[in-house]
């Protein structure tokens, strides 16, 4: 995967997360590209505005490109490491790669995904990290509850 068309796709699913945030929500973004490099879909954590925890970004990013026939070479671009809900959903239907714009706030499900063939691409974007650092400063209750560590 060339670096610059990793980094063209991250700010889709960064602008996603900047989106989530303005409107009251978890600033974790995503979008879904083709084979052929088309955006088919792109979402954001939605668990707060729509009170649905099952609204991850990736989640939302998957509903928003619609049935596919296949999802073999498909890209998930996503800035944060999927969890594992995400992950599954990942190896469910068979997408071929992530991108991953963060994994220091959390790391998700992605040696999981690559043990099992899925190619990942962790690009340690700046961005990425400074809007999970702020918000887990700013809401550490949310950010416990959308990782599901609840005794935090």
């Amino acid at each position: 995967m060339d670096e610059a068309q990793a980094r063209a796709w991250l700010a889709t699913a960064v602008a996603e997360a900047e989106h989530g945030l303005a409107e009251g929500g978890i600033p974790i973004g995503a979008a879904l590209y083709g084979a052929d490099g088309t955006l088919l879909g792109r979402g954001h954590n939605r668990r707060v505005q729509d009170g649905d925890p099952s609204l991850h970004a990736e989640t939302a990013a998957f509903r928003s490109a619609g049935r596919q026939r296949s999802y073999r070479g498909t890209t998930m671009v996503t800035t944060l490491s999927p969890c594992w809900y995400c992950s599954g959903l990942v190896r469910q239907f068979g997408i071929s790669r992530v991108i991953v714009g963060e994994a220091r706030t959390f790391h998700g499900g992605q040696d999981w995904l690559a043990e099992h063939g899925v190619e990942i691409v962790v690009l340690d974007d700046p961005r990425c990290v400074a809007l999970m650092t702020d918000f887990i400063t700013a809401r550490p209750e949310l950010w416990f509850e959308d990782i599901g560590a609840h005794d935090q």
